[in-house]
């Protein structure tokens, strides 16, 4: 996929579980051949002109206009150092395409971010680096015939939760959150498709670390017919099963909560609006439980109901607090 100048993105892959840290040694990468080639424009300052080797190093990254800008800039570099043959000049000429800002992001399902990979995933995220992840999270290991993770809801049946997984879900968003200094957001675009473009946006406009968390409706659920899957993201959202929020740590610098609810129209109501069995009995993995252990069912129905306004009742504190404490001197 290339626009009419041959750019566009790559790809490449590893195994599932080491998505983070695979992603990780690109950054790793780029960052340091982006800090030699800055070194050598340094040097090269007279002879590239005071104004280009500036430009080069200082220039805003942030928009395509700036992108372009920068694009004509490196074109300017290789014009200006076309004659020289010394090696540094060489280096520089090889590494000038870097000086553009490359964006990175690692994509991955629950059972690599939640369980199999979260030690790599969290490392990654520690860090501080300019690192995008995104998480599709189907609820369970979709790749690999259905398996439970740490990310299927209480109540769903699923290899190894043949009787429902009787615990919550892993949050792994608010996991996130307690670093302070990396960009979060749960999204889903059938609930709301602004929402999910402002948090993609958000994050990739962030200088660290980013995690976005998308619901992800997959065939393994269950859903009557796959083509329903953004009105039941609709569902989990108005239950409560799923919160769209954005955390972004750039705000608390500004004295304001990093934390912003995004849940539709009702994010001000203290429960959810919708019952989330009317959630959870659209899909088999919930129903056939009702079927083959209705009692269980019963049980596990009133404890997802608890969890739902739980969550919802502790967002909202967290989204309340203030933070206007970080601007007194």
């Amino acid at each position: 996929t290339t626009n009419l100048d041959g750019r566009g993105p790559t790809w490449n892959n590893s195994l599932f579980e080491d998505a983070a840290e695979f992603g990780f040694g690109f950054r790793l990468t780029l960052d340091k051949q982006e800090q030699y080639a800055r070194e050598l424009v340094a040097q090269f300052r007279d002879k590239l002109g005071a104004e280009l080797a500036d430009g080069l190093i200082n220039a805003p990254q942030q928009t395509e206009a700036d992108y372009a800008a920068q694009r004509e800039r490196v074109a300017q570099l290789r014009a200006r150092l076309a004659d020289d043959d010394s090696a540094k000049a060489k280096d520089l000429l090889s590494l000038a395409d870097v000086l553009v800002r490359r964006s990175v992001w690692s994509f991955g399902g629950d059972g690599w971010a939640y369980d199999i990979g979260f030690g790599g995933l969290d490392h990654v995220l520690a860090q501080g680096r300019n690192m995008n992840v995104l998480v599709l999270d189907t609820q369970l290991y979709s790749n690999t015939g259905g398996q439970m993770s740490k990310a299927t809801p209480r109540g769903a049946v699923a290899k190894f939760a043949a009787a429902g997984r009787p615990l919550p879900k892993k949050d792994l968003g608010l996991i996130a959150m307690t670093y302070g200094n990396v960009y979060v957001a749960q999204i889903a675009m059938g609930a709301d498709d602004a929402q999910t473009l402002r948090a993609i946006r958000e994050a990739e406009s962030y200088e660290g670390s980013s995690l976005i968390i998308a619901y992800s409706h997959c065939i393994n659920q269950g859903l009557p017919q796959m083509k329903y899957g953004f009105d039941q993201q609709k569902k989990a959202v108005a239950s409560g099963a799923w919160i769209l929020y954005r955390y972004d740590p750039r705000l608390a610098l500004e004295g304001k909560n990093p934390l912003q609810l995004d849940y539709g129209p009702h994010k001000r109501e203290d429960r959810p609006q919708l019952d989330i069995a009317e959630y959870m009995y659209n899909e088999v993995r919930f129903k056939t439980l009702t079927q083959s252990k209705p009692e269980i069912a019963k049980n596990l129905l009133a404890l997802a109901r608890q969890d739902a306004v739980a969550r919802w009742v502790y967002y909202k504190q967290l989204a309340s607090l203030d933070y206007s404490w970080t601007q007194a001197e």
